[in-house]
């Protein structure tokens, strides 16, 4: 699969937050989500119990030059909230696609703010995409109506592996067409 260096990552504004880019002082906050089981078996790729170490190496990826994924903080600072209340990634694929990635932190959930962000970014289209991949495990409803609300269609069953879970687990795949 061939993947894009990317160079450049905006800020985007919605009503309720900012998603910029990370920064190294995010570290502890993400530690702290990322570090709940149930967030961390939200996701393919963080593992649990969380290594030390483990959300400065994510922060590290997120700021090179070299990386293939953009990562925002959903950062609700300006609004009276939080710094980091998650994050939410596009990685490049190739030919003018991307996948979207997200989580919250479980104070969070139920709140709008993982759809406030998705639609964010499918309005900003910052990789200029035709089309958005996503997939969410299969016991995770409540992501698969961030995605359909979004406007994505549902594409099929898969399963993914769980590095937080050791294990495949079922997945629901999407696609939006931008």
């Amino acid at each position: 699969m061939y993947q894009e260096t990317i160079s450049t990552q905006p800020v985007i504004e919605t009503e309720r937050f900012v998603l910029r880019p990370l920064r190294r002082s995010d570290a502890g906050l993400i530690e702290m989500y990322s570090g709940d089981k149930r967030v961390a078996e939200g996701t393919r790729a963080i593992p649990h119990p969380l290594p030390p170490g483990t959300a400065e190496n994510f922060i590290t990826r997120a700021q090179a030059d070299d990386r293939v994924e953009d990562v925002w903080a959903i950062d609700g600072s300006r609004h009276g909230m939080g710094e980091l209340l998650g994050v939410v990634s596009l990685t490049r694929l190739d030919d003018d696609q991307s996948e979207i990635g997200y989580w919250v932190g479980p104070g969070f959930w139920n709140t709008g703010l993982a759809s406030e962000a998705v639609a964010a970014i499918i309005e900003a289209n910052p990789h200029k995409s035709r089309t958005l991949f996503a997939e969410v495990f299969q016991d995770n409803p409540g992501s698969a109506r961030v995605l359909t609300n979004s406007g994505f269609e549902y594409l099929g069953d898969a399963e993914s592996w769980s590095l937080a879970r050791g294990r495949h687990v079922p997945t629901w795949t999407y696609l939006r067409k931008m």
